[in-house]
């Protein structure tokens, strides 16, 4: 068991591959990704940007992703399509209920980013990382999201997740890096003695602390 995130991201940092910090990125996925993320950019002295995304949550279930959806150009919806099937909803109404999740990625955009720019992926090793895993529709959404920006390399770095996370990924991601198999948690928060909410404050620290700063 980790004992809060912070020791998780401890474990996943030395866990990686070493790290050229003028050519990687920890990419992390809000909010719960955060503190995880910041140790190993603390570890490897590298930035942190963030990949925005919404869990779609199964109706009365809603920590039950039957889908997620990234901000973007073109906002990107993965579907999780046996869970869908099992709550009875067509994938289509699934990428419907993603797009009502989009007004709320563009408030977190404008907290956390505070008008910042994305960092510039191309060409660069990019390592994803988030909290733990458990049915992998967030972090496939994301991956999606990050592949247009054209990444060199990219590694996902979680603590915990299903044990068969790197072949689903195996398409998305050059490396999948996972400490704990969810199997003997049972859920993401279970592999965790104090696994309490992320607040946008701690996520916008992070970022300030790790971000390059604002050209000009």
């Amino acid at each position: 068991m980790f004992q809060d995130r912070a020791d998780a991201g401890r474990r996943l940092a030395a866990a990686l591959p070493p790290l050229d910090a003028a050519n990687a990125v920890v990419v992390a996925l809000p909010r719960g990704g955060i503190p995880v993320a910041a140790e190993i950019c603390a570890t490897h002295g590298v930035p942190l940007d963030l990949v925005l995304v919404r869990k779609i949550g199964a109706p009365g279930q809603p920590e039950l992703a039957i889908g997620a959806v990234t901000d973007g150009s073109v906002p990107q919806v993965i579907v999780n399509e046996a869970i869908a099937r099992q709550f009875g909803l067509s994938a289509d109404k699934v990428r419907g209920m993603g797009q009502t999740l989009l007004p709320e990625i563009e408030r977190r955009r404008q907290s956390y980013l505070s008008g910042r720019d994305p960092l510039a992926l191309q060409g660069k090793t990019v390592v994803v990382v988030d909290d733990g895993v458990a049915t992998g529709a967030t972090l496939q959404a994301s991956l999606t999201a990050l592949k247009a920006r054209k990444p060199g390399r990219v590694i996902v770095a979680i603590p915990v997740g299903p044990h068969d996370i790197a072949d689903r990924l195996h398409s998305l991601a050059d490396q999948v890096i996972c400490l704990s198999d969810l199997t003997y948690f049972g859920a993401v928060g279970g592999a965790y003695v104090s696994f309490p909410q992320v607040d946008d404050a701690t996520v916008r620290a992070a970022f300030d602390r790790f971000a390059p700063p604002r050209a000009g």
